[in-house]
């Protein structure tokens, strides 16, 4: 699988043969280290990257870096953890990395959750995405009018899931979904069902919703962002998302954090404003189903 982002300048660094001890196993092709600050990635400072820019920059880092196993290229840079609020230095330095990283063509993939965390699911999600790339590299065919994509996306693969039945097996949300089912029987939330939905911002990242009723007027809910810069995750960023959201659900239904429920009523009304803004998003609004309480 060929990388997405450009080093012919040769602004990034290859991965240093020592560090390749301390990666994860080799998988499809790919090494993975973790924690990596910027000034391991890029040498020197890129152009149109100014000298203050540079040096806030280059002392960040990013939790995961894939790099090509063959040619110790990186392919893309993974950041996990809560979004940074408006105007907080936090976000200053996340747009530093982010200008950096863009004058050196190093890809970055930013996963925003409140609950998710680099320490817990970034080895499982990175690993997700680089199966989900291989698949869909390894299954487009080609025709006199081009490549074609893979018949059946990685995302909707079908096999035994892990409570017997047969459905999605790369859906990362499934097993949020039988722990669902589980506290519906332990009489511990009103219905066994974890609903989501997905939308892509025009100039924004691509988010999901996930959300169980606990109470018959109240949802746990958790909504999660996934922002591709010069990267593809090989399959469906909103679908991502959301399953990702389903994720943290688990969690929280797992350590039994049902605090800070909403209202349904209130997460109904926030589902029709969502359904308002459709002009804003990528294909519009799929779920109207959804905002009737």
């Amino acid at each position: 699988m060929t990388s997405i982002g450009s080093d012919d300048r040769g602004w990034l660094r290859t991965m240093p043969a020592e560090a390749g001890r301390d990666a994860l196993p080799s998988r499809a092709g790919h090494r993975v280290l973790s924690a990596r600050r910027l000034s391991d990635l890029v040498q020197g400072r890129p152009p149109g990257v100014t000298g203050s820019q540079w040096t806030s920059a280059s002392r960040a880092s990013f939790d995961f870096v894939v790099y090509a196993a063959d040619t110790g290229r990186p392919i893309v840079a993974v950041e996990i953890g809560a979004v940074p609020s408006a105007g907080s230095a936090e976000q200053r330095v996340e747009r530093l990395k982010d200008a950096v990283s863009a004058a050196a063509g190093l890809p970055v993939l930013r996963i925003g959750s409140p609950t998710l965390r680099a320490a817990d699911h970034g080895r499982r999600l990175v690993e997700y995405v680089i199966d989900a790339r291989a698949y869909a590299a390894g299954g487009a065919g080609s025709t006199a009018a081009g490549p074609e994509p893979a018949p059946v996306g990685f995302r909707d693969i079908l096999g035994r899931l892990p409570d017997g039945r047969t459905g999605p097996v790369n859906d990362l949300g499934a097993l949020t979904r039988a722990a669902a089912v589980e506290a519906y029987v332990a009489g511990q939330v009103a219905d066994p069902i974890v609903r989501g939905l997905h939308v892509r911002w025009v100039d924004g990242p691509a988010q999901g919703w996930s959300w169980v009723q606990v109470r018959p007027d109240a949802c746990l809910i958790e909504r999660v962002s996934v922002t591709e810069h010069r990267f593809s995750c090989g399959i469906d960023a909103a679908r991502l998302a959301e399953d990702l959201a389903a994720v943290a659900v688990g969690d929280r239904l797992r350590e039994n954090a049902v605090a800070d429920l909403l209202p349904r009523a209130e997460w109904t009304a926030q589902i029709v404003a969502l359904s308002q803004r459709r002009h804003e998003l990528v294909g519009g609004f799929a779920f109207d189903h959804l905002c009737a309480d």
